[in-house]
């Protein structure tokens, strides 16, 4: 590494202040507010709004997607697909089928 360039890379306490969760890492992120640790060293602490503590994914409470009555009220709204619409018909490709097209 390239001496000089680099900001200080140190002990940073982060912490959940809606789940009560605090945890001691080593970061270059920085803070003037302080907090003694459970070692009764006194670092930086970092607020965050979230944490693994208060996730919903990892705290088990996340909402199970219901995905079929999104496909049926999406259907709904805009109607589905395989209506009377023109999209995708063979024969909107214009009189000559054989123009520039794959085979």
């Amino acid at each position: 590494m390239k001496p000089g360039i680099h900001p200080p890379y140190g002990p940073v306490v982060f912490r959940d202040r809606a789940a009560g969760f605090a945890f001691l890492t080593r970061s270059t992120a920085t803070s003037d507010k302080t907090v003694e640790w459970e070692d009764g060293s006194t670092y930086p602490v970092i607020d965050v709004e979230i944490s693994s503590a208060s996730h919903p994914f990892y705290t088990g409470t996340a909402r199970v997607l219901d995905t079929a009555g999104r496909v049926e009220r999406f259907e709904r709204r805009y109607g589905s697909r395989g209506g009377s619409g023109s999209r995708g018909s063979s024969t909107d490709r214009g009189s000559s089928g054989d123009r520039g097209g794959r085979r």
